[in-house]
């Protein structure tokens, strides 16, 4: 049996660099993961593939790639406890110390402990053919779901989840989302499956707005331009603005028309990471009592629930996917995310090609 694997590290140049590696071998309570997908996120592109942006302990390590893993556990390592062979799983993308207050509540992307390390940042990630995870980060996939939804579930759709749960969406909702890369797509197809009753979004790019339409996600898109606030507003209840409204875009602008859009008592959730915002407080949220959320990634168990729900809802995130690539067009699949103008890209292994 082959001791060896490829796998793709991110050395911050716009490139991918492909490695040969030891497979790893479990220890105490961990599982090895044979890899099914591991889908690109823009995260990865912004803080490692364009360039190294983390500092200290949150930068990258020249780990292997990939922060959104799904496969099936084909070793365990001694004393786990729940995980067997066989088992399909979602890898929730952050391994926190699991005993400070952020941990025990589920929510380990805010563990402050130096033992806290993101899987393809400072610990090997899910772009090679193998994983070594923790079994406590582990969610058990459901059969109902592809190893292409579950890809997603770990990052994307989890975060996306979790902002729209702060923010309540429901069928009482029209809802805006501004930026309609792969989180703002996620977040549609979310709020839509909350029964959000109008949904709208805005790109500054053509052909997502055309992935949003294509899918069937919106009822109106709109490519962003001057006049893009009032048209967004002319689509509701006598132009009053939306109950609910999702920045996915990390731009100034985006969270601007965000902002305004968003109806009096409304609420606003910012998802997109970077990028900075200007507003006025008394016209722009405290005269017309808005709120406004900030939301990082899920906890675990809101991950559980999400998956669960997903088979209820009978959706896929694997219909976001628009292009996929071998582990060997690895350097494809990033060169094609970081272009900015298409759907979900996901690297697949095995069966999935």
């Amino acid at each position: 049996m082959t001791t060896k694997m490829k796998a793709a590290f991110l050395p911050g140049n716009s490139t991918v660099e492909f490695k040969e590696v030891d497979i790893p071998q479990p220890g105490p309570g961990e599982v090895l993961v044979r890899m099914k997908a591991s889908t690109i996120c823009g995260s990865d592109i912004r803080a490692i593939y364009r360039e190294h942006l983390g500092k200290g302990p949150e930068a990258y390590q020249n780990k292997i790639a990939g922060h959104e893993p799904s496969g099936q556990i084909v070793k365990c390592g001694p004393n786990t406890k729940r995980f067997k062979e066989g088992d399909r799983v979602v890898v929730y993308h952050i391994s926190g110390c699991g005993v400070c207050n952020d941990c025990r509540r589920g929510y380990m992307i805010s563990c402050s402990s130096p033992q806290r390390a993101a899987y393809g940042w400072q610990r090997d990630g899910g772009m090679a053919p193998f994983m070594l995870a923790e079994e406590k980060d582990c969610v058990l996939l459901p059969d109902e779901l592809t190893y292409l939804d579950g890809a997603q579930v770990a990052c994307g759709f989890g975060t996306v989840y979790e902002g729209l749960e702060k923010i309540s969406v429901s069928g009482n909702d029209a809802v805006l989302v501004v930026g309609l890369g792969p989180v703002g797509l996620a977040a549609l197809m979310l709020a839509k499956a909350l029964g959000a009753n109008l949904l709208v979004g805005v790109d500054t790019v053509e052909e997502r707005c055309n992935i949003a339409k294509n899918l069937g996600l919106v009822d109106h898109v709109f490519v962003a331009g001057p006049d893009v606030l009032e048209k967004v507003k002319a689509c509701t209840y006598q132009g009053k603005g939306y109950e609910k409204t999702v920045d996915c875009s990390g731009n100034t602008h985006g969270r601007q028309l965000a902002i305004r859009a968003t109806r009096q008592w409304g609420k606003m959730v910012m998802i997109g990471e970077g990028g900075t915002v200007e507003f006025n407080p008394s016209p722009d949220i405290i005269h017309e009592q808005k709120t406004i959320y900030g939301s990082w990634v899920t906890n675990i168990w809101r991950m559980e629930e999400l998956v669960e729900r997903l088979v209820r809802w009978g959706i896929h995130p694997e219909d976001l996917v628009t292009n996929r690539f071998s582990l060997d067009e690895a350097d494809k699949a990033y060169e094609l995310m970081n272009k900015g103008t298409c759907g979900k890209v996901a690297v697949v292994f095995d069966e999935l090609l």
